[in-house]
């Protein structure tokens, strides 16, 4: 048996329970009855088992949980109304006042905002080090850290850290650790499998697929789990609805199809995008002037299609030029749907603060979807003959 197509084809949809469709229905219901009073008592004393008011589980979630969890080869998963929550609520869930957290640098900016502003109103202190340092991350524990948070690779600048060897030495410490696995999605990357605690994922991206639906996923133990909704899970209501669940399953029946393709596509962009004499660098995990390129083999089975570009011009004018001279690559955030998309990393930056000597300052995130590479090589080759 195929595993994979099993997942995305059939794990968790028994048929006959909905007339035998092959589509499983949008069970759009906030709420579930029960027969007896001693039914109604077990549901209420232990949501995790079961359905009882859908801010919790629903049976269309409950397809959904079983699909990413074995994708992952977790023992269970949570899913949610948005990534930034799948990394919001386990953090709350799991640290008290006075814990403290290793952070690598530069992860998602709603990331960076969790650490650096709203934690801290709760007495929990946030260090940020080079992931790619293990010896920094080493100096940098604690008698109070209680977790090592990861982004592997970066989703703009694309470092990559060694899980394995992160993962056990949290576990020397006693740390959890916990990591945004987006950019990889689980068909290219299983952290679990090097010993990571939980993965966070946001589904919005490449699980979903066709930029319709904002969603998260948590992955990991199911005891760790359990307590996380129990608590801040339920009580925040950061849930998934039935409609978004839906779309994501509809999402999943093609991930592996649209990633080989996404991949293949990116991969002849980034071949051409090198010979280009206006660009200086591509910034991409398996680049053969990453440091790291041979550890991002190991724990990365591909790409997809996130890369970051460099102009040998890298003033404000230039970049700006460039991007707004793009004609179907389309400047939005995200990435993982079908459409290309191009997010300069000076859009966050006000003109006054943008330094051209600042290799971050002047980034360009390309994300290449669905179109074919001719397409999409031509459109940037119009863009910087503009320059």
């Amino acid at each position: 048996m195929d595993e994979l197509s099993y997942i995305l084809n059939e794990l968790g949809e028994t048929r006959e329970h909905y007339f035998n469709a092959i589509a499983p229905p949008i069970l759009q219901t906030s709420n579930f009855k029960f027969n007896t009073v001693a039914d109604f008592r077990a549901a209420l004393a232990d949501e995790y088992q079961g359905n009882l008011y859908s801010r919790g589980f629903n049976p269309t979630i409950d397809i959904l949980r079983k699909k990413l969890a074995a994708l992952d080869g977790a023992e269970d998963a949570l899913v949610f109304s948005s990534g930034i929550a799948a990394i919001t609520v386990p953090v709350l869930a799991l640290l008290q006042h006075g814990d403290e957290v290793i952070c690598v640098e530069n992860p998602y900016s709603w990331t960076i905002k969790l650490f650096n502003d709203f934690l801290p109103r709760f007495g929990i202190r946030t260090t940020f080090v080079d992931g790619t340092d293990l010896e920094a991350l080493q100096r940098a524990i604690t008698p109070k850290t209680r977790l090592i948070y990861l982004e592997s690779p970066n989703t703009f600048s694309f470092e990559v850290q060694d899980l394995a060897a992160i993962s056990a030495l949290a576990r020397q410490h006693d740390i959890l650790t916990m990591i945004d696995n987006s950019y990889c999605s689980p068909l290219y990357q299983q952290p679990i499998a090097y010993g990571i605690d939980l993965v966070a994922q946001s589904a919005t991206k490449y699980l979903g697929g066709h930029s319709d639906v904002v969603a998260g996923v948590l992955t990991g133990r199911k005891s760790l789990l359990e307590k996380i909704f129990n608590h801040e899970y339920l009580n925040i209501g950061a849930s998934l609805a039935p409609q978004n669940a839906w779309l994501l399953l509809r999402g999943l029946r093609t991930l592996d199809v649209r990633l080989e393709k996404i991949s293949a596509t990116a991969d002849q962009v980034i071949s051409w995008l090198n010979q280009h004499p206006k660009v200086a660098r591509v910034l991409h995990p398996f680049s053969e002037d990453n440091k790291d390129l041979l550890l991002a083999r190991k724990q990365m089975k591909k790409c997809g299609g996130l890369f970051s570009i460099t102009l040998k011009d890298s003033s404000l004018e230039k970049i700006e030029l460039f991007c707004n001279s793009l004609k179907h690559i389309l400047m939005a955030v995200s990435w993982g749907g079908y459409e290309s998309l191009v997010i300069p990393a000076c859009a966050g930056l006000s003109v006054s603060a943008y330094d051209a000597t600042n290799l971050r300052h002047n980034l360009i995130r390309i994300y290449v979807g669905l179109e074919e590479a001719s397409y999409l090589i031509a459109d940037l080759e119009q863009a910087l003959d503009q320059l």
